[in-house]
């Protein structure tokens, strides 16, 4: 029987109505989500560990070349059936065992969501110091076991503020503030540009500083950079279903999705590179933080039109931060995760609430304090992320291999494909702790510990190594133990059980409330219909 915890209305399969996103917007949403200050600075970690700067920007198009595939690879499944991650999850963890990978990833949306909102901050109060130049010298009133101050908490305090009416949209309507975004950002940024050129009167030094590392510390320092790449993306590589979940074709999701994420990541980075030169000859060093640039752009008394400069690149940065990359990379991933764990009183739009205040309540400047902390632990949750999404890859390509039933996902019947252990894939976990397990050496050298070489090469590439390894155990459970529905055919279709009907149904139609309220045993008898249909 069909219970309403396994279900509500953010968590049935998009109807035809709300699959409004087509090839153009996969590549805005792209566009946009590559414009932001961690983008920007991606190349000076690279360069100060002794890249020269095309070897660095090489990293970041090999880096995200790489990840482009694994992320419409996972975006497969929710542009055919069009389900999100949470019910993507389900097929391969069970439809219990799932909770656990949804409850990951919202959680570290809602971490990334208050860590965005802080750079977002920063972001506002260089835009409110152009205006106003007077904010700069706010008094403080508040305690330093607050460890923020009056100014800077009221500028946080500014962008979250703004972030809240976004997050109302619907994931289907939000594609356009994407595309606004994809206008304006890239606008500030080439202005930013350009300005830099033409006020260093060049392209700095930056450009003609060599690598000063060869053989095979050159070799790994650039495995080091384009793992950093391909780790920022493996939140995105984990939720990929909950957007091509609104393709109105599957192709949206796919090449374009593929060349758009090197191509537009790439391109900021490089622009990013360039401006850092520019500014080694303006103040004599190298700014990689376009904030703190701009910062010191409005320092001794600058002209109205630097002044105006400052304002527009700023709100720029703003509307990227806000409206694109916390937006899509957090909000509406916390909101479709916090749908499945609490379909009762949850759906998308409070979910994506409910992430916003806990990015307020988690104090995000003091994790942004302890830098090297923080990356490390972010570094050791991407092995947890590139787990789960090995697993759900192989469900999908090679053990299922196309074959859904969407009924199913629904169900907790015992006979259901997706039932498995009293609703937990066993296999699927085996294959997530080992993932997990072939890096944890490795971890522990990344935070100080002595461990052999070896262990820290693995961790090095943990992306790779979590994916490769619970990916490989997966698929050889699945051989010694096959589960229901393993197929040798790859063909994409839902094989929901039951006769075929005189005309074709819809899986959500399937699930509608009548007159507001769930008839479970009409819902039960519609769902033993649904077709056996090709997608």
């Amino acid at each position: 029987m069909l219970k309403p915890n396994l279900q509500s209305e953010d968590l049935l399969p998009i109807g035809p109505e709300k699959q409004t996103w087509d090839t153009i917007n996969f590549v805005a949403f792209w566009i946009a989500d590559s414009f932001n200050v961690n983008t920007w600075m991606i190349v000076s970690s690279m360069i100060q560990l002794g890249l020269s700067w095309w070897q660095a920007w090489l990293c970041v198009w090999i880096g995200y070349g790489i990840v482009a595939p694994f992320i419409v690879a996972n975006a497969r499944p929710g542009a055919i059936f069009h389900v999100t991650f949470p019910i993507v999850a389900r097929t391969s963890f069970g439809i219990w065992g799932s909770l656990w990978c949804i409850f990951n990833r919202g959680a570290m949306a809602c971490i990334w969501y208050g860590v965005q909102a802080s750079i977002g901050g920063d972001c506002m109060k260089v835009m409110l110091r152009s205006i106003w130049p007077s904010v700069n010298d706010i008094p403080n009133s508040m305690p330093a076991s607050s460890g923020t101050n009056t100014r800077d908490f009221m500028c946080f305090f500014l962008f979250w503020l703004l972030s809240l009416p976004a997050i109302w949209f619907p994931i289907h309507e939000i594609r356009h503030l994407f595309t606004l975004k994809a206008i304006v950002a890239p606008t500030a940024g080439i202005t930013f540009f350009v300005w830099c050129i033409v006020r260093a009167k060049g392209i700095g030094p930056i450009i003609h500083q060599p690598s000063t590392l060869h053989g095979s510390d050159l070799s790994w320092a650039m495995v080091v950079s384009l793992m950093s790449c391909i780790s920022n993306m493996a939140t995105l590589v984990t939720n990929a279903p909950d957007f091509a979940s609104r393709a109105r074709r599957p192709f949206a999701a796919g090449l374009p999705q593929l060349l758009a994420i090197p191509l537009t990541f790439s391109i900021v980075s490089f622009i990013g590179i360039i401006v850092s030169s520019s500014s080694q000859v303006i103040f004599g060093e190298p700014v990689w933080s376009p904030i703190d640039l701009l910062n010191r752009f409005l320092d001794d008394n600058p002209s109205h039109a630097t002044r105006f400069g400052v304002w527009f690149i700023s709100t720029g940065f703003i509307i990227a931060q806000e409206y694109s990359t916390n937006i899509s990379a957090n909000t509406i991933s916390a909101g479709c995760d916090l749908t499945a764990l609490l379909p009762r009183f949850i759906n998308i739009r409070r979910g994506g609430y409910v992430a916003a205040i806990v990015g307020i309540c988690m104090l995000p400047w003091n994790l942004l304090k302890s830098s090297n902390g923080f990356t490390s632990y972010l570094s050791a949750y991407s092995v947890f992320l590139s787990s789960f999404a090995g697993v759900m890859i192989t469900e999908y390509f090679f053990i299922r291999r196309g074959h859904y039933r969407v009924s199913d996902l629904y169900s907790p019947r015992s006979d259901g494909w997706y039932y498995y252990t009293f609703g937990v894939n066993l296999r699927a976990y085996a294959a997530y702790i080992a993932g997990i397990l072939i890096n944890v050496v490795g971890f522990a050298g990344a935070t100080g510990r002595t461990v052999p070489l070896a262990a820290t090469r693995i961790y090095q590439m943990s992306f790779f190594t979590g994916f490769g390894v619970s990916s490989f155990v997966y698929y050889s459970l699945n051989l010694a133990f096959p589960p229901p529905g393993r197929f040798k055919q790859f063909e994409e279709v839902d094989l929901s059980s039951g006769e075929v009907p005189d005309r074709e149904h819809d899986v959500r139609a399937s699930f509608e409330p009548d007159d507001g309220k769930m008839n479970e045993e009409k819902n039960v008898a519609m769902v033993e219909t649904i077709f056996v249909k090709p997608v």
